[in-house]
């Protein structure tokens, strides 16, 4: 049975290619737990990446690097429980597949195998493709993810836009048709011009999902909570925040604390009640009646 735009079907990986060959955006954002997850596979996004990007908006770190496999599976596996119907792609963290092919292929099969993924999510191009190659013949397909790669910062210089010049540009291009040629059944683009994010997407038989990569590409993904407005320390330039529940969590603990405070919360009405009868047994029992 094919695939087809039926809300409540599977996404899988060939509903991907099928967008692509249709002209249809495909959507994905990020979950990192079980109310997210419910939320997003409700409302008909196409996909699910549990990005590292929560060790940044979820556990606080600086930067994507300190993320490790063990809080990456326990954040699947939460997402996985919340989600029945977008493709599910679990983030593979810094130094999870750069030492050796062996690693990269055990590490990538935990995803599937102890969480729940359908698919894992790498970083880099032409230098990851050993890796790359055995986690396909292992049978897990892979997403590969090219321009801005939050792993690679210190070699950036920072989070900073990739392939402004006619070489680096160039060199994307190369990566990308590579990553194709191995198996990648999709490809991330993060922060790169639009103009050439349009042409590396013309280009490609597998669809591109952007990121700071304009309209061009084949679908778009952004942070759960960058487009809430949840993450309050920084908002890349292309995000679109969709609400400000930063704000609106502030005004709410506030109230909550001023409720405490003036004796407003609770009432009789967040409270439960015992019967005078039980009130005078439980008194006669301890002695106080």
């Amino acid at each position: 049975m094919s695939d087809s735009p039926d809300t409540h079907r599977k996404i899988s990986t060939h509903t991907f290619h099928l967008k692509k060959q249709r002209g249809e955006q495909l959507t994905m954002l990020t979950a990192y737990d079980y109310p997210t997850a419910r939320a997003v596979d409700l409302a008909g996004i196409d996909s699910i990446l549990v990005g590292d990007s929560l060790g940044m908006v979820v556990l606080g770190y600086e930067n994507t690097l300190p993320v490790t496999m063990e809080e990456m599976l326990h954040h699947c596996r939460a997402v996985s429980r919340g989600a029945s119907r977008a493709l599910l792609i679990g983030d593979m963290p810094f130094m999870s597949y750069q030492v050796g092919v062996e690693d990269a292929v055990r590490n990538a099969g935990r995803f599937l195998q102890e969480s729940g993924m359908n698919a894992v999510k790498l970083e880099g191009g032409k230098e990851r493709l050993d890796a790359v190659r055995a986690i396909l013949d292992a049978g897990i397909p892979v997403l590969a993810h090219l321009g801005l790669t939050p792993q690679s910062i210190h070699k950036f210089g920072g989070f900073k836009a990739q392939g402004k010049s006619a070489e680096a540009a160039g060199y994307l291009l190369e990566d990308a048709l590579s990553l194709e040629d191995a198996g990648c059944f999709g490809l991330v683009l993060e922060s790169i011009p639009d103009r050439v994010a349009t042409y590396i997407t013309q280009k490609l038989k597998i669809p591109t999902i952007g990121i700071g990569a304009g309209s061009g590409c084949d679908g778009q993904v952004l942070v759960t909570h960058d487009l809430l407005g949840l993450y309050d320390r920084f908002t890349p330039k292309f995000v679109k925040q969709y609400a400000l529940l930063h704000k609106e969590i502030d005004t709410a603990i506030r109230a909550y604390q001023n409720d405490v405070l003036q004796g407003k919360f609770p009432t009789q009405g967040h409270s439960f009640s015992i019967s005078d009868q039980e009130w005078e047994l439980f008194l006669s029992r301890v002695g106080e009646s």
